[in-house]
């Protein structure tokens, strides 16, 4: 695959398994309704092992502004780069809001709560709080970006299993991190499937909150340029 295609279809993996799993705990009649965020954390653990496995190879597995950024901020990616693979990242989660809405159709339209629809689709705070919201993503952001750096290059080789680390590390920043935002962690995971739910024909929604999309995009792009700066200034 070329890092375009790759990036494209690890996020798009990345989104049909996140939000998928988000949808089997949210919408009514389905086999995991009520399942919780332990479910909730495993089923995007997965859904990233599953992507940056998927994608490594070809274009580093980044899904994600977020990384994509703070790479280049760190120096260990071309800047020329940044705008195609945030380009790619963006089709590839819309793709996969799509692909979520497809295959959970039935129980969208069964499902009367439309925070919970909205909620397949992109985060929401707990407590509304732009200041805070915005702390909470920059740290579980800075987190990730800074243990990924941090294990970018690990003296022992797992073979197929080199993306665990990362997804454990996301599952770990879920279970810790998450009560407050519902840890986006990721520009592209946010904003293209909110923009996927305005324009889906869903019955009965809600509007997508434009209100707060702006958080999950500033917030992740802060706390990753961060953690780039404090690896490259400080650890490296």
């Amino acid at each position: 695959m070329s890092p375009f295609l790759a990036e494209i279809t690890g996020t798009a993996l990345l989104i049909t398994l996140g939000g998928g799993v988000v949808a089997n705990v949210v919408l009514d009649k389905t086999k995991g309704n009520n399942g919780g965020l332990i479910a909730i954390t495993f089923g995007w653990a997965v859904a990233v092992f599953t992507g940056v496995y998927a994608t490594a190879a070809a274009s580093g597995g980044h899904l994600n502004p977020a990384v994509t950024i703070g790479l280049a901020v760190e120096g260990s990616f071309d800047w020329a780069l940044v705008p195609s693979y945030i380009l790619a990242q963006f089709i590839g989660a819309m793709l996969g809001a799509v692909i979520v809405w497809l295959s959970y159709r039935q129980h969208f339209d069964d499902t009367q709560d439309a925070n919970a629809k909205l909620a397949v689709f992109c985060t929401a705070p707990a407590i509304r709080s732009a200041i805070h919201n915005i702390i909470t993503e920059l740290v579980g952001t800075f987190v990730l970006v800074l243990g990924a750096l941090l294990l970018a290059k690990p003296e022992m080789k797992l073979g197929a299993l080199d993306a665990l680390p990362i997804a454990l590390l996301v599952l770990g920043i879920g279970l810790s991190l998450g009560g407050p935002t519902g840890y986006a962690i990721n520009p592209a995971r946010d904003l293209g499937p909110r923009i996927v739910h305005a324009l889906l024909p869903i019955k009965n929604k809600r509007d997508s909150d434009w209100s707060y999309a702006w958080v999950p995009v500033v917030g992740p792009i802060a706390g990753g340029v961060l953690a780039a700066l404090v690896f490259k200034l400080v650890l490296r």
